[in-house]
């Protein structure tokens, strides 16, 4: 509808000079004035009709654009929650910020506006080219010949604002990530007093951003001026070669006065194909920015089977695991069997791969060698759904959304009871939720920023509890607590752990001990598998990591 009403449009508006040259040469010079007021009503009813079509191609263009954009943004949602954690680690925040936000706001504004004027106006040019060829082909041909440079100066301008367009994009994209990290890590900055190192690197980001806009300014300016000439000198040499025509008598006054009104019906166009071709080069590059994240399939796919009453049963058998970019294996050949109940405390120093580890288990990466089974079941074959819904997790760097308490409690379990909430609170000690201006339905703000990181650890941790999972993974969940608040969790999460299979990486004796077993990683795999105190007597890498709790925890 959209564009058959910018046709007809199109249609009505160059039938009007032709009405207008009906009238001047009939009415107007030969006298014929029986014929002045029908070619005056059907003047009158294309204007009308035009006024029409133009409301009709508005109103469908706006519906269109916005399903359009509604639809893209959507996918391009949906495409970014369904790439695995190797994707987002890679990719820098504000660039997929700025693709969703900036990016897709170009590609309305072209669909909107530059692709139907882009048809409508190349349609016009030939039209109305045919016509004035038609109406004096000498005239139309000083026309013709003026479209020459327009064409070729139009391609050579396309080139160089396509690739300056795409620097343009990706440098807003790198500023935005710069903005982002400032507003998320401003405690750190001010802590530091940083704030004159960090605004002197926005600056010059920038700065930099300012000369290549302003670049891309001067080139278009260029184009447009270029294009404002060529037109006006046009009409200028049609005026005069057609004044000279009609003193020839080679055509009439009134198809003089159609031609020129036809011709200026072409001003438009050709003027605004400068501002058109830009949209278009920027909308292209933004097309292309966002089909590098539609473009992108996840390595990670939803299996088969579905995983119902699980127990918990929970088995690596060979396992490694090696980023995609990198030949370099973080893990190799480890090997746990972890029965229904049995909680393992993995220990290993900073970098040994104990994150990575855990976050194979709900398949935040997928294993490169061997497999791992819950219950029997390769996690590969399961369904990401019924999975996840059976193995939560708690990180060591929690993350709260700019959602209510309870939403952010809820999160894993949406049918959560009042009960069952306030039980997982007392189990993380994070009874203070209920203390705050509008207890759980307190907003807690961007990145949980109102709270300290102890409360949103605890919150996060209750979130893992409230989940009731089959398998708990607690990734250095208490580092953020005091001790005494430690002592307190640590008492609450035995009996949790008691009915459920868990994994807690540790780094101190104190949460050593709510293990019933407790795996050694070193150099990429499980060196040593035993208590604590078995560890503590026989390993001395394993003393030596936890030689600071040595003295508080009995062997």
């Amino acid at each position: 509808m959209m564009f058959s009403t910018a046709m007809l449009g199109v249609g009505v508006s160059l039938a009007i000079p032709l009405v207008t040259r009906a009238i001047i040469d009939g009415p107007v010079t030969r006298r014929e004035l029986s014929l002045l007021v029908p070619l005056a009503l059907l003047a009158l009813g294309l204007s009308i009709s035009e006024v029409i079509l133009v409301w009709m191609r508005r109103w469908a263009q706006s519906r269109t654009v916005s399903d359009l954009e509604a639809t893209l943004r959507h996918d391009l949602y949906v495409r970014l929650q369904s790439l695995p954690m190797e994707f987002h680690t890679k990719w820098q925040s504000g660039q997929l910020l700025s693709r969703v936000t900036t990016d897709l706001s170009t590609i309305r504004r072209f669909m909107g506006f530059g692709l139907l004027f882009l048809v409508m106006n190349i349609l016009q040019l030939i039209v109305v080219t045919i016509l004035l060829l038609q109406l004096y082909w000498p005239l139309g041909l000083v026309v013709l010949v003026a479209a020459v440079p327009i064409v070729m100066v139009s391609l050579k301008f396309e080139k160089k604002y396509l690739r300056i367009s795409r620097k343009v994009q990706d440098q807003q994209g790198d500023l935005a990530t710069r903005i982002e990290e400032s507003a998320l890590g401003f405690r750190v900055i001010k802590a530091f007093g940083r704030r004159p190192h960090v605004q002197r690197q926005f600056d010059d980001e920038a700065t930099t951003l300012y000369h290549t806009e302003v670049e891309k300014v001067r080139l278009a300016s260029r184009f447009w001026s270029f294009l404002g000439v060529i037109p006006n000198l046009t009409l200028v040499i049609v005026l005069l070669l057609g004044a000279l025509a009609v003193g020839r008598e080679a055509i009439t006054l009134g198809t003089l006065v159609a031609f020129i009104t036809l011709m200026l019906s072409l001003v438009w166009p050709v003027t605004s194909l400068g501002a058109i071709l830009a949209m278009a080069q920027e909308a292209m590059t933004a097309a292309d920015r966002i089909s590098e994240i539609l473009d992108t399939h996840s390595v990670i796919k939803s299996g088969p089977e579905e995983l119902t009453g699980s127990r918990g049963h929970l088995r690596f058998e060979h396992v490694g695991f090696r980023f995609s970019d990198d030949d370099t294996e973080v893990l190799h050949d480890i090997n746990l069997d972890l029965t229904p109940g049995t909680t393992l405390a993995l220990v290993g120093a900073t970098g040994s791969g104990k994150t990575t580890l855990t976050a194979l288990v709900p398949r935040l990466y997928d294993v490169t060698a061997g497999r791992i089974t819950i219950d029997g079941h390769d996690v590969r074959d399961l369904t990401l759904v019924s999975l996840r819904t059976a193995v939560a997790s708690a990180f060591d760097d929690p993350t709260l959304f700019s959602m209510s308490v309870r939403e952010n409690l809820t999160l894993g379990r949406p049918d959560a009871t009042d009960d069952e909430v306030q039980q997982a609170l007392e189990v993380a000690q994070a009874q203070f939720a209920n203390e705050l201006p509008w207890g759980l339905e307190t907003r807690v703000g961007e990145q949980g920023m109102s709270l300290s990181g102890g409360q949103r650890q605890r919150l996060a941790l209750a979130r893992a509890v409230l989940a009731k999972p089959a398998v708990l993974v607690l990734d250095d969940t208490l580092s953020a607590l005091d001790v005494h608040t430690e002592a307190l969790v640590e008492e609450a999460l035995r009996n949790v752990l008691s009915d459920t299979t868990g994994i807690v990486v540790a780094h101190r004796a104190s949460t050593v001990m709510l293990a019933d077993q407790v795996a050694l990683l070193q150099h990429g795999t499980i060196t040593h598998v035993g208590t604590h105190q078995e560890l503590l007597a026989t390993v001395p890498a394993y003393r030596h990591l936890l030689a600071a709790e040595e003295e508080e925890v009995p062997a």
